[in-house]
């Protein structure tokens, strides 16, 4: 069991096929923290709506947290785009923040870490131009997203009987060779980074594109949490302020506390 002071979750999407719950049930049955942060995306209500799955795992997940926070650990739930909280709650979650039992509901969130640095979290989609003017593209996307999930599925059982033991990921290959997606991601991080600086804060941490990053010692601090589809992520803050990156591996339960380019490396390994 390893304990932190803070640790980051995004994009879980519970409520659909390419949710990695078992993995994700592992890590958090082998950690501990003062505080946990479910960053946006933890339910996907749009594939529920399309198509309703809800396997017991994805439940158990549900639980588990909800046992964590009635044992002492802070949970907050910043809500994302696949799971936009307040246009079910209507004007109720428009106030600072809504407390449900023992969660707390907000649409963003000031972490202030062991060092006193001061970070904004939030899910990202705010930022995400594409999704903010086209929404319509952002869905086609989501489509074309969740089929390269499907095929890659079918690519990893094949790998699995041929031996090959290692989580290997079709869209996130297609993802760092594209140039494109690769301009996105620097923009996402450059706008977020700004915004956190024009509040007067030292980092961000986001998620929403799934794609793990923990970038630091620079003006303001970049940090995204990753996700439970493709990576098995989630951003940890020790007792003196430092954060890592986790990458949780695959069959052996154990996790890799790593630096970013580490991360980076065994994640397109």
């Amino acid at each position: 069991m390893t304990r932190y002071r803070s640790v980051f979750i995004s994009d879980i999407h519970l409520g659909t096929r390419d949710c990695r719950a078992e993995l994700l049930l592992d890590f958090l049955r082998e950690t501990e923290c003062d505080t946990l942060y479910l960053v946006g995306d933890i339910l996907d209500f749009w594939q529920l709506k399309r198509n309703w799955f809800w396997p017991e795992s994805h439940s158990t997940v549900i639980q588990k947290i909800l046992r964590k926070s009635r044992h002492g650990t802070k949970v907050v739930y910043i809500e994302g785009n696949h799971d936009p909280v307040r246009s079910f709650l209507g004007k109720v979650l428009e106030q600072e923040g809504i407390h449900f039992g023992d969660i707390e509901v907000a649409h963003e969130w000031i972490h202030r870490g062991a060092n006193g640095r001061r970070y904004l979290v939030l899910h990202g989609d705010d930022f995400d131009l594409c999704l903010q003017t086209l929404p319509w593209l952002t869905r086609a996307g989501d489509f074309g997203y969740s089929l390269l999930l499907r095929i890659n599925q079918w690519l990893c059982t094949i790998n699995r009987l041929l031996g090959r033991t290692s989580h290997w990921s079709l869209s996130r290959t297609i993802k760092k060779k594209v140039k494109k997606v690769t301009r996105f991601i620097g923009e996402y991080e450059g706008v977020l980074s700004l915004t956190a600086k024009s509040r007067g804060m030292d980092g961000v941490i986001c998620g929403h594109i799934h794609f793990p990053a923990c970038q630091e010692g620079g003006e303001i601090s970049y940090l995204n949490t990753g996700d439970w589809v493709e990576h098995g992520t989630a951003l940890v803050e020790d007792f003196e302020g430092q954060f890592r990156i986790v990458f949780w591996e695959e069959p052996a339960r154990s996790g890799q506390v790593v630096s970013q380019g580490a991360a980076t490396e065994a994640i397109g390994s």
